[in-house]
């Protein structure tokens, strides 16, 4: 197999697919020969393994079955665990008769007894089971389902949840009413959007995918996969290469657009996060009075250089050995900054715009996020929630929208810049409709700095040649990475000295 096909077979194992994806996909199974109730079994195999793993031989284990696919796997689930000598109790909220197709034959290969919510003196078992609804849920639990899901939080026992605990959407990870907070969750064939966003991703707890059988290469090809988990897989292709005779320029040069002395240190932390990434150069283009301060502070990799106004800014541009701009850690919101920016727009190498540069842009009078579109390089815009709002909050297709995945996506498709929405479940789109979310990251990181390390990460890729969507991708799971690493009480200025042993890693891989 050559390099190419094995990195989009690696890249086909962190598809994400929504709902209807899956759906689409059980439907290609089942078109190729292998019949419903056939997946239904090997999914309750599945999760009955998880319980026993967590029952242990002689445990008892209480599923709560929906009257859907989503209880069918939960019915076979016990039928295995009762076959392996575990007790097994079968509550079954609602009626027995709404079963029907798949679910309705697992019901009757059960064969035994089952509870209705309201006789459900007790809560005992070592294990409960949640199998009343899966990813599918497109309205709040209510009624007996409901009290159901009461009844599992409150057990006091691990709860292993099926798909996804009920209550959660499968597409956007919201919640609306009351949801399942899980131990684990067991799904099938691929993640869904869901599993990964928050707050779901917070109530899943840890996930297992288990393979039914779908096969993949067909089923992912019928249901045109655009998102993904991100991974060194998704983007490990397309990192920077760098031969043997190269020089600084040629590793890239980045240009950091910097404020007064009133925030120095932001910039400079994405200078040296640039560098720390790989980048041959970083140049600080602060205000006149600004610059004695900079050059006090070190470090001497640091270069930097005054600059007054957009004419200034244009002159320094005009070397084309610069190679990204990064405009917006305390960059000011000034006549200047306003001046700076629309000269970063009006320039045809690839930007990141960042802190002040999104407010700035969200405030232009002529088109904000839409004069992006003219740009003839690649535009990355890092916003955190509050920042993204000033930006497309007064666009009503992408305010309505549940999905952070795919507000992320409209956004970009509306700016045609690489959005890297910030925040623990980090969504990066690309104005073609690819989507990645991203696992890595740690509570440590929510510290002040830490996303001016993240923008200068971008721009250091970008720099180097990375195309944006993977540049986006690849810097924030590296930076999610090193928080994790460096753990509570690291500060921003740790984090560039945390990246050059993930680089080994990588090179190494």
């Amino acid at each position: 197999m050559d390099n190419r096909r094995a990195d989009m077979k690696d890249r086909a194992e962190l598809a994400l697919l929504t709902t209807q994806q899956m759906a689409a996909a059980d439907r290609v199974a089942i078109a190729a020969g292998t019949p419903g109730i056939a997946l239904m079994e090997r999914a309750g195999r599945a999760v009955a393994e998880a319980a026993l793993r967590r029952a242990g031989a002689g445990g008892s284990v209480t599923l709560f079955c929906g009257p859907g696919n989503n209880g069918g796997d939960g019915l076979v689930a016990a039928r295995l665990l009762r076959e392996r000598g575990l007790r097994v109790r079968v509550v079954l909220p609602g009626a027995a008769d709404r079963f029907v197709g798949d679910a309705a034959i697992a019901l009757e290969r059960w064969a035994g007894p089952v509870e209705p919510l309201n006789a459900l003196a007790d809560r005992q078992g070592d294990v409960f089971v949640d199998a009343l609804f899966g990813a599918g849920l497109t309205r709040p639990l209510a009624g007996a389902f409901a009290e159901a899901v009461a009844c599992l939080n409150g057990a006091g026992r691990p709860v292993i949840a099926v798909d996804m605990p009920s209550g959660i959407s499968g597409d956007t990870g919201q919640v609306e009413g009351i949801a399942v907070k899980a131990s684990e969750t067991i799904t099938f064939f691929r993640l869904k959007p869901g599993h990964l966003l928050q707050p779901g991703r917070s109530l899943c707890g840890p996930v297992t995918v288990a393979d039914i059988g779908i096969p993949a290469q067909p089923a992912l090809e019928a249901v045109g996969v655009m998102a993904f988990r991100n991974d060194p897989l998704l983007w490990r292709h397309a990192w920077p290469e760098h031969q043997a005779d190269t020089h600084k320029f040629r590793r890239g040069a980045v240009a950091v657009l910097a404020g007064g002395v009133a925030g120095v240190g932001a910039p400079r932390l994405s200078a040296r996060a640039a560098l720390r990434v790989g980048a041959g150069l970083a140049t600080l283009l602060c205000e006149p009075e600004a610059l004695p301060v900079h050059a006090a502070r070190g470090p001497d990799a640091l270069m930097q250089r005054a600059v007054a106004d957009r004419g200034a800014l244009e002159a320094f541009l005009r070397d084309r050995r610069v190679s990204a701009v990064l405009a917006g850690p305390a960059l000011g919101l000034d006549r200047r900054a306003d001046d700076l920016l629309r000269a970063v727009i009006a320039d045809d190498r690839p930007a990141v715009l960042d802190a002040d540069a999104l407010t700035a842009l969200a405030g232009l009078p002529d088109g904000g996020v839409r004069l992006l579109g003219g740009r003839g390089g690649d535009t990355v815009l890092t916003p955190h929630e509050g920042e993204f709002q000033r930006l497309f909050g007064e666009e009503p297709a992408i305010a309505a929208e549940p999905s952070k995945l795919e507000r992320a996506r409209k956004a970009a498709a509306l700016s045609g810049a690489v959005i890297v929405y910030k925040g623990a479940d980090t969504v990066v789109a690309a104005p073609d409709g690819r989507g990645a979310i991203n696992v890595t990251g740690s509570v440590a990181l929510a510290t002040a700095g830490s996303g001016d390390v993240l923008a200068g990460l971008v721009a250091g890729l970008l720099a180097q040649g990375m195309p944006a969507f993977e540049a986006g991708c690849a810097a924030v799971w590296l930076h999610g990475l090193a928080g994790e690493k460096l753990g509570m009480g690291l500060i921003a200025d740790d984090l560039p000295e945390a990246i050059p042993p993930l680089l080994q890693d990588i090179a190494a891989a």
